[in-house]
């Protein structure tokens, strides 16, 4: 009778030790090693922009409030390229 509550000890103790551990490691983060959209197109050649800024115009109305929004705000070069992008996005 000893021998089997001294497996059945074991055997909760290995699982709870399995899953404390389990739980103290941390879950890793979805698209943690890829770059943010926003970090993406700063990094995008002028060929890129060019072609989805030619592509954003055609809604002419929302492609200005969007410039509008980005010049107010200060924002120029590669910085106003990823606020446009949101902006045009939303």
């Amino acid at each position: 009778m000893s021998r089997i509550r001294l497996t059945i000890g074991g055997a909760i103790l290995a699982t709870t030790l399995a899953l404390t551990a389990q739980a103290q490691t941390p879950a890793p983060k979805p698209g943690a090693s890829e770059p943010s959209t926003t970090t993406k197109v700063q990094n995008w050649s002028r060929k890129q922009w060019n072609a989805a800024k030619s592509e954003w115009q055609k809604d002419r109305a929302k492609w200005d409030v969007c410039n509008q929004k980005a010049t107010d705000q200060h924002l120029t070069g590669r910085k106003s390229w990823s606020f446009i992008y949101d902006c045009m996005k939303a």
